[in-house]
């Protein structure tokens, strides 16, 4: 028997079951600026190049989103589990110790996530030091570079093939 669905029954859309999704957010960036000891010496798009390259040999599905704009990462975190996120990876920059309404955003969204850094912040100014959102994280990533994308993001996909 066919199966018939009814005229009032909603469409059901296809989900490709592929792969799982994570999601990559950078805060604002530095990159470039006068100051690469800070801040590193490779640009997001060269980072998010290679962190697709190593998504790929991973078989999961990225998104990279970066903004200098509070707001527009708040809404890329809200309309992550709509998009069928499963894991984020995030470099909140200077938002680290100024942005409780991302931490908000990011509990709210209860999808499990890596805070990375490309610096050691635990070596930098005292400010600096406090995280707006390492205690709600599965783990945090510091001072290895863009390295700590790739690290970040190979656990990431451990975690959601559990």
């Amino acid at each position: 028997m066919a199966n018939i669905r009814h005229p009032a029954e909603p469409r059901r859309r296809a989900t490709r079951k592929c792969c799982p999704k994570v999601l990559v957010l950078h805060g604002p960036s530095l990159l470039g600026a006068p100051n690469p000891e800070a801040c590193g010496h490779e640009a997001i798009a060269t980072i998010d190049a290679r962190l697709a390259d190593h998504a790929k040999k991973l078989a999961v599905d990225l998104v990279a989103f970066q903004s200098n704009e509070v707001v527009a990462l708040i809404d890329r975190v809200h309309t992550a589990a709509a998009d069928g996120v499963r894991f984020i990876v995030i470099d909140p920059a200077g938002l680290t110790h100024t942005s409780p309404p991302l931490r908000d955003a990011l509990s709210a969204a209860a999808i499990p996530f890596i805070e990375v850094h490309l610096t050691n912040v635990n070596a930098r100014e005292p400010f600096r030091q406090r995280s707006y959102f390492s205690d709600k994280t599965v783990g945090t990533i510091v001072g290895l570079g863009a390295q700590g994308y790739e690290l970040a993001l190979t656990y990431a996909l451990g975690h959601v093939k559990k």
